[in-house]
């Protein structure tokens, strides 16, 4: 993903991240179970940090361009998709089949923190700082 992309999938992360958890709040915690809000819940919270590692890969990427944090985001954006979604998607429908989903949302996360660590490290220090 470019800079600009990133920026973009962050920002629509974050716009379904607040509309989905408002929703959840105000319009589904009557009707959930606390197994489904856990569901929810723990999408949430994913999507939200990995929206945030996404904006700052973007920042980095504007800086200096890292073939390590390209796939890094590509891995995260697709982590929040397959991961939060499928959560999502259970607890909106209660069709099992969705936790089978959620384990390659979540293989994809380690994917691109591990291929963020590998970025940061090929970064060069300058005049002697970090």
């Amino acid at each position: 993903m470019s800079s600009r992309a990133m920026l973009i999938f962050a920002a629509i992360s974050g716009f379904v991240f607040v509309a989905i958890g408002a929703f959840g709040a105000h319009v589904l915690r009557n009707s959930l179970s606390a197994a489904e809000m856990g569901w929810l819940k723990t999408g949430l919270e994913y999507q939200a940090i990995h929206t945030l590692a996404i904006m700052g890969l973007a920042a980095a990427m504007l800086r200096r361009a890292n073939i390590c944090f390209y796939w890094s985001s590509a891995f995260l954006a697709l982590g929040i998709v397959l991961f939060s979604g499928s959560l999502y998607c259970l607890t909106l429908s209660h069709l099992r089949f969705w936790v089978y989903i959620t384990p390659f949302g979540g293989t994809c996360f380690l994917i691109g923190w591990a291929l963020m660590l590998v970025g940061a490290l090929r970064l060069k220090k300058r005049g002697g700082r970090s």
